[in-house]
């Protein structure tokens, strides 16, 4: 599928004239339509005759066109998915999850931390509010499944994967 058969499908249905002929044969009614329109919407993919020889609106011509033109989806691994569910535009939709969906979701948080690194409880607490209001409950579940750990108010990561 080129670009120049995208351009001449948009471009009827910039016209008013190839517009309407189109909205027409979508609801069903070709009557008073013009030959010339309608064979330039047949020319663009946008209309046909049936076997009766009737004019019909041929909308699949869109998912044709979308088609041509998506590029493949890339394959997730099970960990992506379950990030891209519960993260939308890096916060967290829900605390609420199962374990092992929220240890995926958990380790991803704690590569904030640097390993190495002591981190006051409001520093962590900044850091942690970034990904949901409900920090205190993250800071928890960090400390709970040996992401992070705490002595005197006073935190480090101690678990999860490490870039490097």
């Amino acid at each position: 599928m080129s670009d120049e058969e995208i351009r001449r499908v948009l471009g009827l249905l910039y016209q008013d004239d190839t517009l309407r002929a189109f909205a027409s044969l979508v609801l069903g009614d070709a009557g008073g339509l013009s030959p010339k329109t309608l064979h330039k919407l047949a020319a663009g993919g946008l209309a046909a005759r049936d076997e009766s020889g009737e004019w019909r609106a041929t909308p699949e011509r869109f998912r044709e066109l979308m088609r041509a033109r998506a590029e493949p989806a890339e394959e997730l691994s099970a960990e992506e998915r379950v990030l891209r569910t519960f993260l939308v535009d890096g916060r967290l939709t829900t605390l609420a999850m199962r374990r092992d969906k929220r240890l995926v979701v958990l380790r991803y948080i704690a590569r904030v931390f640097e390993p190495g690194v002591r981190y006051p409880e409001k520093d962590v607490n900044v850091a942690l509010r970034a990904f949901h209001d409900d920090y205190a409950a993250l800071r928890r579940y960090l400390v709970d499944e040996d992401l992070l750990s705490r002595e005197d108010n006073v935190y480090w990561r101690s678990g999860g994967p490490v870039d490097l």
